[in-house]
């Protein structure tokens, strides 16, 4: 087996943040896989809602890293995968409290994985439903299409070759971090996922396995961007750029963000492009964006 040895430690990462009522059903289905994670890791990022106490009387034998300060999702991710390659893991498996998974999610990932001919995968994504079953727009697969040879490959096991995946059910191999990095913790929130990904897949192969299915458990339907009505826009526009003027996309790859990332942006004027504040808002990340640290 190329793609995920069946002896392989594999560590189970869910960042939360005051949703304790999320977190109980997420570690639930976590707690019923076919599969089971050899490790359940939970990242607190400081909630006040009784998240700590709520995973040491009901789930004992999660591990729980309680972090000092919300460093958001992506400072989340960032502690929890080093803390998890720390403990020897040979795959991380990360998500969002909101991350619903059935039975056999991770079963069914390795299988696509073990089936995957050619280099060993770096990365495994699962399909992301919505509570209706259509696919949640916020993650999409972004299948690999200036690369025909390696999609034909893929379709022949199976499998949907991917440029880059969020992190809503998806394993990453413990070479792949240890080659390309951990996720940029100071993104706070969003695009640290497209980052990340995008880094490691712009020359190792990753895959969506579909027989691998979980649920995001949103609200509402709705691709990340449309979340403009509030001021955590700021960092879609201040991280897009940061992703634009980095190394993780290819030429085209860049093209591509940019028409998405303009397209976004219209969309945010339209609806609040009178309101002063928004403006301030969009005019900080673009700041922001065009002079901070992209690595």
């Amino acid at each position: 087996m190329v793609g995920a040895e069946p002896a392989a430690r594999i560590c189970a990462i869910v960042v939360t943040f005051n949703r304790s009522e999320l977190l109980a059903e997420c570690l639930t289905r976590l707690g019923a896989q076919t599969r089971p994670a050899d490790e359940i890791l939970v990242v607190d990022n400081a909630s006040t809602d009784g998240t700590a106490a709520m995973v040491a009387e009901r789930f004992p034998d999660v591990t729980l890293l309680r972090l000092p300060e919300n460093v958001g999702g992506a400072g989340g991710f960032h502690a929890g995968m080093r803390d998890a390659l720390a403990r020897g893991h040979d795959w991380l498996w990360v998500m969002d409290d909101d991350t619903f998974t059935v039975p056999d999610t991770l079963e069914q990932l390795l299988a696509g994985g073990a089936r995957a001919r050619g280099d060993a995968p770096m990365m495994l994504s699962s399909q992301v439903r919505w509570k209706d079953e259509t696919l949640h727009p916020m993650n999409l697969p972004s299948p690999r299409w200036r690369d025909p040879a390696f999609m034909a490959l893929g379709a022949a096991d199976g499998l949907v070759g991917l440029r880059n995946a969020t992190f809503v059910s998806v394993a990453l191999r413990r070479e792949a971090i240890e080659r390309y990095g951990l996720p940029l913790a100071h993104y706070f929130i969003w695009t640290d996922d497209v980052e990340l990904t995008s880094r490691i897949m712009r020359a190792e192969p990753g895959y969506l396995v579909p027989e691998s299915r979980v649920y995001h458990w949103t609200p509402t339907a709705h691709p990340a961007a449309a979340s403009s009505s509030g001021d955590r826009f700021y960092y879609h526009v201040r991280n897009s750029l940061l992703l634009l003027r980095g190394t993780s996309l290819a030429p085209m790859d860049r093209i591509d963000y940019a028409r998405y990332y303009v397209k976004s942006l219209i969309a945010f004027l339209r609806e609040r492009g009178r309101e002063p504040a928004a403006l301030k808002l969009l005019a900080r990340g673009v700041r922001d964006g065009l002079t901070g640290e992209t690595r």
